[in-house]
């Protein structure tokens, strides 16, 4: 089951064998390649079965490029998981996790905290740098972005 305001980007893989074992909330953001996979096939050749585990991510959840989240995986509300991480175990509602394995490494609020400080250096920019964008905007952009960061409406 899908929730509302959920962004589905490129090539983003939801376990089609097993979908339906799959839960994700509202407001969901899986960034490009993601896998979320429901069963574990390791088991097949050997003992004859697959291994199936139900997978459920909360409301308010961004889950970075690239990463993997494995079966029987719990990811809580309001969670950040970073590109390229591998998710084999829950995470808590309000953390940032990352790694492979994936690991708490803070709270979402001091996560958060840091990057409101960052916005007050670095440049931000508007809706007008994204839609319809013109060649001297971006160069501006990149101008402006003189110590490598910005922020994006």
């Amino acid at each position: 089951m899908i929730g509302s305001r959920v962004a589905i980007l490129d090539e983003v893989i939801i376990d089609s064998s097993h979908a339906w074992h799959i839960q994700i909330g509202d407001d969901v953001t899986l960034a490009p390649r993601v896998h979320i996979l429901a069963h574990d096939a390791s088991t097949k050749h050997h003992l004859n079965y697959t291994r199936l585990g139900k997978v459920t991510i909360g409301n308010r959840v961004f889950i970075g490029a690239s990463t993997i989240v494995l079966p029987g995986v719990n990811i809580g509300e309001d969670v950040i998981i970073g590109a390229g991480s591998v998710v084999t175990r829950d995470i808590p509602s309000g953390s940032v996790a990352m790694g492979n394995p994936a690991k708490v490494v803070c709270s979402l609020e001091s996560y958060l905290s840091r990057k409101r400080d960052e916005m007050a250096v670095y440049p931000c920019f508007g809706r007008e740098c994204i839609v319809n964008a013109t060649d001297a905007v971006r160069e501006d952009m990149n101008r402006k972005m003189k110590d490598r960061y910005g922020f994006i409406i």
